[in-house]
């Protein structure tokens, strides 16, 4: 695999995973309602949920899917639900205390926030097709073994994935610390999240292929 190709594939995942998407949203709300690390363990069990994009999209699982109207609606309407879910379970949390003083028996469930991170991805059929579209644009057929090169880059994505989500949950931490100080937006961080996440779940319910 020739290295400018995968420089030049680096550059556009890079760019699409800082794109506004459901992945990088949730993350960041994790990390400014509660903490970085609940930002970490979310972002961990994002990208653990690429291994199974990877493994589909190496398979040809993801074509199959693609061309599947019925297994398409399928993911597509069982990830808009689950976003909705999380959603209506973020609207039903109490006022969240960004100062750090709430109940010392909260305890931050981060094996929760890790499961979830894995199902949200899993679930998200914007990810099958990126893999699907993006991937084969960058394999070069001439050395052969475009099952190992397709493997490869979904590797480099999962890791930059990591990097970048690893990094916003830092800042959002940080961005945390400032909201702290404006007591309206700190007593409605989960309603904020909560209507992220719903409007992100219409979306994709709403998208096509």
């Amino acid at each position: 695999m020739d290295i400018t190709m995968v420089l030049s594939y680096l550059g556009v995942v890079v760019f699409l995973t800082l794109m506004p998407g459901p992945d990088i949203l949730f993350v960041m709300a994790q990390s400014i309602s509660q903490n970085k690390k609940a930002g970490i363990a979310t972002a961990l069990g994002l990208c653990t949920g690429l291994i199974v994009h990877i493994s589909a999209a190496t398979l040809g699982i993801s074509a199959i899917i693609y061309q599947s109207a019925i297994a398409f609606a399928i993911v597509k309407y069982a990830g808009a639900m689950y976003l909705l879910y999380l959603a209506i379970q973020s609207f039903r949390e109490k006022d969240t205390d960004l100062t750090g003083t709430n109940d010392n028996k909260t305890v931050l469930n981060y094996k929760s926030l890790y499961r979830k991170g894995i199902l949200m991805n899993i679930l998200n059929p914007k990810v099958s097709l990126l893999f699907l579209a993006l991937l084969p644009q960058f394999v070069d057929k001439s050395t052969g073994n475009a099952t190992g090169q397709i493997f490869i880059l979904g590797i480099i994505t999962m890791v930059q994935a990591l990097v970048i989500f690893v990094g916003i949950s830092i800042l959002s931490d940080r961005l945390r610390y400032f909201l702290s100080h404006n007591s309206f937006i700190a007593k409605r961080i989960n309603m904020i999240k909560g209507s992220l996440l719903g409007v992100i779940g219409l979306q994709i319910a709403l998208s096509e292929k």
